[in-house]
């Protein structure tokens, strides 16, 4: 699936993803390829991605935490995220 992390200043991500865990307002929950359409407010807490491969952008590569090889965590205020035809945006704070 396609991921699109954008912030008020700049598209901090864009990419293809296995998987994203977020932070929920009723709790975190994790959206893999072909997710059921959803809308959902996120809370503060932390953003997990799963992908083969990463590409950040200077500006942004100091916001996300390298897990390992394959997972890179983002920490948030809050946001909104929208999935719909295998393509998730969310917006944070």
């Amino acid at each position: 699936m396609t991921l699109e992390i954008v912030s008020p200043e700049a598209t901090l991500f864009s990419g293809t993803v296995t998987s994203v865990s977020l932070p929920g307002v009723d709790g975190s929950f994790q959206i893999l390829n072909h997710h059921a359409p959803i809308v959902s407010i996120l809370k503060a807490g932390v953003i997990k991605i799963g992908a083969d491969s990463f590409a950040f952008s200077k500006e942004a590569a100091p916001k996300f935490s390298k897990v390992d090889e394959k997972n890179y965590t983002l920490a948030i205020n809050s946001g909104t995220i929208e999935m719909n035809d295998n393509k998730a945006i969310v917006l944070v704070d």
